[in-house]
């Protein structure tokens, strides 16, 4: 029998898949990788296709960069900072060990040069000036980072400084950088593009991205890769093949040519062994009740995101829907509000359900429509 498949469609809860017909995941073993921990998802449907160890507590390096990246880019979308703007760079962001882009106080650098140096060059350097730019200090930002990866469910994480060297209290899990990197993937595409350039010059000195399933798989194209003693090798990786994409998390393998062949078995895998069905788009209309005592006589509900979901492969075509809406629905209506379910099936048996919410709000009627509809209802019209 398979395993249970945890499948969620973004917001929306899709309760636990289990496939009890022999298909090609039986035939096809997981890989074991030689690592203290390791998770691999859907990026869509968040549904894990290999595991161990996914909520252990570990070091995560450079991995860091993923969250001080997030903060970066949030803070450009909102317009706190500037691409071109000028960063001040402190002595403490000067001096700050490991890998560095080699930046100083008495040189110029803009905030996209730092973004570049932190995501390419993976310097350490370029993350403690852009955590003094947005909050004033590393330590401020630190704060920061641990508000945010509570608000993105990252519930085994914690955050004590912007780059990843070691530190007392600073931990993360395999399961956390899986959500950390599926937001930043969907949250900021227009920025997603840094983490597939392979090289980056700063003060004349170049550096390649460290990250070499780059230039062995042309399908990846991300994200970030991270080491220290206590953390050993790691790597987030993320690859996209036919219009699916899958993400990768691979903690503490022994050595660099570990952690690349390991996350390059871990993505194949997703790749071949697994499919999506996509069964409703995110705002699809899938149905219209009558609405009693309302200044509309009807409201269109359907899912608040994309339902996906992922499937040993050859099961995908078996996968079907069966709509059940609420009866009866009486005004106020407010957008969002649950009309209904969208009740999943593969091969006739349900896996699953998301819930189907008002796509526009319905105010009351007037005096004589609340009269009828009253009527109405009393005697089941």
């Amino acid at each position: 029998m398979l395993k249970l498949l945890r499948c969620t469609a973004f917001v929306l809860p899709v309760l636990s898949v289990l496939m009890p017909s022999p298909v090609l995941a039986d035939l096809i073993p997981p890989p074991q990788p030689d690592a203290k921990a390791w998770l691999l998802v859907d990026h869509e449907s968040g549904a894990v296709m290999a595991e161990s160890r996914p909520d252990d507590q570990v070091e995560p390096a450079s991995l860091t960069k993923l969250m001080t990246a997030y903060l970066t880019f949030k803070a450009l979308k909102t317009g706190q900072l500037k691409p071109d703007q000028t960063v001040p760079v402190s002595v403490k962001a000067w001096k700050t060990g490991g890998s560095k882009m080699f930046i100083a106080p008495d040189r110029p650098v803009t905030v996209e040069e730092l973004l570049k140096g932190m995501i390419i060059q993976s310097g350490n350097d370029a993350c403690v000036a852009l955590a003094e730019v947005i909050a004033g200090s590393e330590e401020a930002f630190a704060q920061m980072m641990t508000r945010e990866a509570q608000r993105l469910g990252m519930t085994g994480t914690q955050y004590r400084n912007a780059n990843g060297l070691t530190e007392a209290g600073h931990f993360t899990t395999a399961r956390d950088l899986s959500l950390l990197a599926r937001a930043l993937i969907r949250d900021f595409p227009e920025y997603y593009g840094l983490y597939s350039t392979l090289d980056y010059t700063y003060n004349n000195i170049k550096q390649g991205n460290r990250n070499r399933l780059l230039t062995i798989d042309p399908s990846v194209d991300g994200l970030k890769t991270g080491f220290t003693d206590a953390a050993g090798w790691c790597l987030v990786s993320s690859a996209k093949r036919d219009g699916r994409r899958v993400v990768s998390v691979l903690l503490g393998a022994p050595n660099e040519n570990g952690r690349v062949e390991s996350s390059r078995a871990l993505l194949n895998y997703g790749f071949n062994a697994y499919e999506n069905a996509k069964l409703a788009a995110a705002g699809e209309a899938l149905g219209q009740p009558a609405v009693y005592k309302g200044a509309a006589a009807q409201v269109t509900v359907g899912p608040a995101s994309d339902v996906v979901l992922t499937l040993p492969r050859g099961q995908a075509a078996k996968a079907t829907r069966d709509i059940v809406l609420t009866t009866p629905v009486i005004a106020p209506v407010a957008v969002g509000q649950q009309l209904g379910t969208l009740k999943l099936l593969v091969d006739g048996q349900p896996v699953g359900e998301v819930a189907l919410v008002a796509q526009t709000a319905v105010e009351e009627g007037g005096f004589f429509r609340r009269l009828w509809d009253t009527i109405r209802l009393w005697f089941g019209w």
